[in-house]
């Protein structure tokens, strides 16, 4: 991989490759219809795709309501994992948020996930509560985090 790295809104077009993705990095992936009723359906859900020569290799999803931003997932394919990428997909998606007019940003992450937690503890954010047994797959906590943006 070079540094021809490129952020850009999400087309149906990616769908068949944002699967690849998701079905690599959850244990419960979300459904084509899903993302599809996210792209065409939804009208406060943006999605950015982060991609170089090879593709589509991440993407992270934000709903933007009013002045409030929520993360609906963030994934990478995990070969390109632990080289700052979904730092940098994140930091772009939340200057998206403010310049969209979101004063806040919050997401679920599992309570097992140190490593994600880590990152966005990194970019500001603060844990804001438990959703107790948020994950259908295993019934795991979700812990809230937010930040100022």
């Amino acid at each position: 991989m070079n540094n021809q790295l490129t952020f850009r809104e999400m087309v149906e077009k990616d769908i068949d490759q944002i699967m690849i993705i998701e079905n690599q990095s959850f244990a419960t992936p979300w459904s084509r219809e899903s993302f599809e009723n996210e792209l065409t359906k939804n009208r406060f859900a943006l999605y950015t795709v982060l991609e170089d020569e090879e593709g589509v290799f991440g993407y992270c999803g934000v709903w933007i309501i009013i002045d409030e931003a929520h993360i609906t997932n963030i994934a990478l394919l995990p070969k390109y994992r632990g080289r700052k990428l979904g730092e940098a997909l994140l930091k772009k998606v939340m200057e998206i948020a403010r310049e969209k007019g979101a004063k806040t940003m919050t997401l679920e992450v599992r309570v097992s996930n140190h490593v994600a937690q880590s990152l966005y503890r990194k970019l500001g954010f603060q844990n804001g509560g438990i959703r107790k047994n948020y994950y259908t797959d295993n019934q795991e906590d979700g812990l809230v985090m937010w930040v100022n943006l």
